[in-house]
């Protein structure tokens, strides 16, 4: 098997966060297939800004930060300059799992060769992946470590689910759900709960052995909810919804940081992972889906069904002690989701009050924008 290249020579612990956009009409409050035109007025800045699988996305991503409160300051900036672009051509910008009432087949796909290929191969099941998620890099300074990090952070899949839930609406409807986004997700192959690699050598094998047989071409196929990213030497973490509010987003980065730097000292010292069943990560995976903060997952890896909020603030506790320099404000974000609710829950409560859908989407720009 052909080894694969890697970059996980540190620094450990950076970070770097990817937000995938909505490009909305100012007026209308729909999706705008408006990429290219957003692309054309923007001035350089630190960071990137780019297209994504449909033109009415725009995903935006920060350099590789030492804190939390570094990339902050990147993500409000980069978050200001698409909308300042945005409103100079007629258009919005909002954040969210899933827009509440664009339909899939509206939109173009962008025009680059990966992602036509990608509509060739997986037809419709690519077509209305009309979704949005925010994805976390944490850098990783070896390679075996980097497995045992990705093995540690996906017992956490579930959790991170249920504090980022930001989807409760579909094609102008209300789903049930509190992250629609992840069934629509589902439908694309080689996604959800990762598997579990025995070290570095293990991931090489499989992953060498699926591009030989052709069934990849290469490992950034590979779609699942955590997964080593050997050429940024990175473990990225890719479960949650698009966060509305940026400290919310912040507080999702600086828990995987923490929980990064907590699995390298337990790495460092030998310790075992709990064995958790495969089947039990997906089942509080659907209940994270499906009820948010609201619902119970099974504890790990005891047999208890604990409410996730109980759960959540657990997590929080023990992770202040793993927490990087300038995380405060970060924390206090992840309580204020514990407290008052996911961006899904926020959205409900605008749609209870009148059953608008252009005002639930009218509050997720506001709130994208800070007002």
């Amino acid at each position: 098997m052909r080894a694969v290249e890697h970059r996980f020579t540190g620094p450990s612990f950076t970070l770097g966060i990817e937000e995938e956009l909505m490009i909305v009409d100012a007026e209308t409050l729909e999706l705008s297939n408006s990429i290219e035109t957003l692309l054309e007025g923007l001035p350089e800045t630190t960071g990137e800004v780019k297209p994504e699988l449909m033109e009415s996305v725009c995903e935006i991503s920060t350099t590789p930060c030492e804190t939390v409160r570094e990339a902050g300051d990147q993500l409000r900036s980069l978050r200001a300059l698409v909308q300042q672009t945005a409103a100079e051509h007629g258009l919005a910008i909002g954040s969210a799992g899933t827009h509440p009432f664009a339909m899939w087949e509206d939109q173009r796909v962008v025009a680059h060769p990966r992602y036509r290929d990608l509509i060739a191969a997986l037809q419709f099941v690519a077509r209305q992946e009309l979704i949005f998620g925010v994805h976390v890099h944490i850098g990783v300074d070896d390679p075996d470590k980097a497995i045992y990090v990705h093995n540690g952070l996906r017992l956490y899949v579930p959790l991170l689910l249920a504090l980022s839930a930001n989807s409760p609406f579909w094609r102008a409807d209300s789903t049930g759900l509190l992250s629609t986004r992840t069934p629509i997700f589902r439908q694309f192959p080689r996604v959800g709960i990762p598997p579990y690699y025995a070290d570095w050598a293990d991931y090489e094998r499989r992953i060498g052995f699926m591009v030989e047989s052709g069934t990849i071409e290469d490992y950034t196929y590979l779609w699942y909810d955590v997964r080593p990213h050997p050429k940024l030497g990175t473990v990225e973490v890719r479960v949650m919804d698009a966060q509305t509010r940026v400290e919310h987003t912040l507080a999702l980065a600086a828990v995987i940081q923490a929980l990064a730097r907590r699995f390298a000292e337990d790495f460092a010292a030998g310790r075992p992972l709990p064995a958790v069943p495969r089947e039990i990560l997906d089942e509080n995976k659907w209940i994270a889906a499906r009820h948010g903060l609201a619902g119970e997952l099974v504890d790990l890896p005891s047999a208890e069904r604990v409410p996730a909020k109980a759960l959540a603030r657990r997590l929080g506790d023990e992770l202040r002690e793993y927490a990087g320099h300038g995380t405060e404000e970060a924390f206090e974000a992840l309580d204020d989701i514990i407290a008052r609710g996911t961006g899904g829950a926020r959205q409900l409560v605008v749609w209870e009050a009148n059953n608008d859908l252009r005002e639930v989407m009218r509050e997720i720009v506001e709130a994208t924008a800070g007002r």
